[in-house]
């Protein structure tokens, strides 16, 4: 039995971000994500990046057309009262939680990350400058990490 005939598996990122996301919106809490936005292809409003890191919100009332697909995540959200494309590739997530009890799940920065696929809707719209965050619940803490709850 010989190992090297078997093609790479794929990353398990992606599977895990669904299953915690399901898990967190089935529990009725906020899923948050924090994201690397200094990753190749991300594709966030420049005014919410803080410290090379954006954390936004996934919930069904924050977002539309949410896709958690296994290279991309992408949606579209509200900053400032501007509807945006927002586009993720799935190496780029460092986190998902629940805002509300910080549970969720941290990945480990993702060697390669090659080059990832283009996005399929090339929208280049550059947002006004604004300080503006994402419409729905606001993080509440300038750099999120998980922790303990008791």
């Amino acid at each position: 039995m010989t190992d090297d005939k078997l093609p790479p598996m794929t990353s398990n990122r992606p599977y895990l971000l669904r299953a915690i996301y399901d898990w967190i919106t089935d529990n009725n809490l906020t899923p948050y994500v924090l994201v690397d936005a200094g990753r190749e292809g991300v594709r966030v409003p420049p005014q919410v990046v803080k410290n090379g890191q954006v954390v936004l919100n996934l919930a069904m009332r924050a977002v539309a057309s949410l896709d958690l697909g296994n290279d991309w995540i992408s949606f579209q959200a509200r900053f400032s009262g501007v509807s945006h494309n927002i586009h993720i590739p799935v190496y780029a997530v460092l986190a998902l939680y629940a805002q509300e009890n910080g549970q969720g799940m941290m990945f480990p920065a993702e060697e390669g990350g090659d080059n990832p696929p283009p996005p399929s809707d090339p929208d280049d719209n550059t947002p006004p400058p604004s300080d503006g965050e994402q419409s729905g619940d606001k993080p509440k803490r300038s750099a999120p990490f998980l922790r303990v709850v008791k």
